[in-house]
């Protein structure tokens, strides 16, 4: 790789990279959770309004701008039909319990800090800008290049099918959305919803829960009971004829739960350890304890594993009370050795006939082999970046990459490099990003592109 092309890179970012700042921050000001669909905002407002900021960043960085009825948008650079492209996104997961504003980014150590500043506004502003470089470069291109920014990635991806509904495949597409060095796979995704046969008892109400795909770092109840005693995890105050329980545990991405403790499973076993519940309402409890009582799925026996894929995983994502019944919804990363129909087939057992389970989603594993040239110029470029000889891995998490033909998700999160206390996860609270990690991603994409725009397609 050419090294005056690789230091003519480095010095673009460091350039840039106050207005990279500065454009992350004014994304990151949009509450762009997914809301009530309106005239003209299918997702809501908040995605809308995102959206329509990025174009407009995009605009001032030079490039041409596409939105695609707030679907979905697109800037690029250089003409053509056959193109590549970059796909982030720019809704972000519900926040609480932060430490601060979560919609104001702050800067503290080296780090960011904001909602959506690793997942995904920050990599889309990466992506611009790599565009930018493009453009202001004068580089010839043998395909166009768009950066796709995406409304609908954390809720049920009805942007992207949208888009490939109406506009042609790229090429070839990379997703900063994961890890670096870059995921060439990803486990199958199943969702479900676990809706109680048995009308309401000893617990009164019980919520937690912001997503599906969130563990839940919060967890209540109000239930009849004895008296009660404050644990570590879950504090008891009295309330009248009631109990108010709340559990406290560590959010996180459904993903990596065993970064997380989810709080439903804390307020499950203390209800259960208490003594609360009893008859079948217990024997609901149970199943709620076994399936949070191993995040691999070894409590119900839903374990499963292959040469492709980390082990499978499941959690509970949020539970509620609707209609007078306890509803939970399910989330679940599965390798090639499991299906949605043995999962649910699995959880059905769990629960004895005491619960309906309905599968509310499913999309399958993909896996792109290892020798395709793209995935090998990609790898060779964040090398050359970082002097490492990191190779490929595959995640349980879903990004855009599962729906393209040709595409792979690329960076830029750095999990086994070290961060302060303060520099919380993606979904978690005080979600935060390295900027000198996040720069090296810029040049990584850059030289990507570059070397992306060499092959036979």
């Amino acid at each position: 790789m050419d090294k005056k092309v690789i230091e003519d890179v480095k010095l673009f970012a460091r350039e840039n990279w106050e207005g990279v700042i500065r454009d992350i921050g004014r994304l990151v000001a949009v509450d762009s959770v997914r809301g009530e669909e309106q005239p003209g905002m299918p997702f809501g407002p908040g995605p809308a309004k995102a959206l329509k900021l990025g174009l407009e960043i995009a605009g001032e960085l030079g490039l041409d701008t596409v939105n695609c009825e707030n679907m979905i948008g697109y800037a690029q650079v250089g003409q053509g039909e056959k193109y590549l492209a970059t796909i982030t996104h720019l809704d972000v997961v519900p926040s609480a319990g932060w430490s601060e504003d979560p919609f104001t980014l702050r800067r503290r150590e080296g780090f960011i800090i904001g909602r959506g500043v690793m997942d995904d506004k920050g990599p889309s502003v990466l992506c611009l800008y790599a565009l930018k470089y493009l453009k202001d470069r004068g580089v010839e291109l043998r395909y166009p290049v768009r950066a796709l920014l995406g409304a609908d990635e954390e809720s049920k991806m009805q942007d992207l099918d949208y888009y490939l509904k109406n506009y042609p495949a790229p090429l070839f597409c990379f997703s900063p959305d994961a890890n670096f060095p870059l995921c060439n796979g990803e486990k199958g995704i199943y969702h479900a919803r676990i809706s109680s046969r048995l009308p309401l008892g000893a617990v009164a109400d019980i919520r937690g829960g912001v997503a599906r795909n969130v563990i839940p770092q919060s967890a209540e109840a109000l239930v009849h009971a004895g008296e009660l005693k404050s644990t570590d995890s879950v504090t008891a105050r009295r309330e009248g004829e009631l109990w108010h329980l709340c559990a406290k545990g560590v959010g996180g991405h459904a993903c990596h739960p065993e970064d997380a403790c989810n709080a439903i499973g804390l307020l499950v076993n203390y209800i259960l350890e208490n003594d609360i519940v009893s008859g079948e309402e217990k024997e609901l409890f149970l199943g709620m304890q076994r399936l949070h009582s191993d995040y691999y799925g070894r409590g119900i026996g839903a374990q499963a594993s292959d040469d492709k894929f980390e082990p499978l995983t499941i959690i509970g994502g949020e539970i509620a009370v609707e209609n007078g019944h306890i509803v939970m919804t399910v989330d679940s990363r599965y390798p090639t050795t499991s299906s949605s129909d043995k999962l649910t087939a699995i959880l059905e057992k769990n629960w004895k006939g005491l619960a309906d389970v309905v599968k509310t989603g499913d999309s399958e594993p993909f896996y792109m082999s290892l020798d395709n040239p793209a995935i090998q110029a990609c790898v060779s470029c964040y090398n050359a970046v970082t002097g490492e000889n990191a190779k490929p891995y595959t995640i349980g998490g879903g990004t855009y990459a599962r729906h393209f033909p040709n595409a792979v998700s690329f960076g830029p999160e750095h999990p086994e490099r070290p961060a302060p206390d303060f520099a919380g996860p993606i979904h978690g609270v005080d979600e935060a990003a390295c900027e000198d990690w996040m720069r090296e991603a810029l040049e990584i994409y850059i030289l990507s592109l570059l070397e992306l725009e060499k092959l036979d397609y």
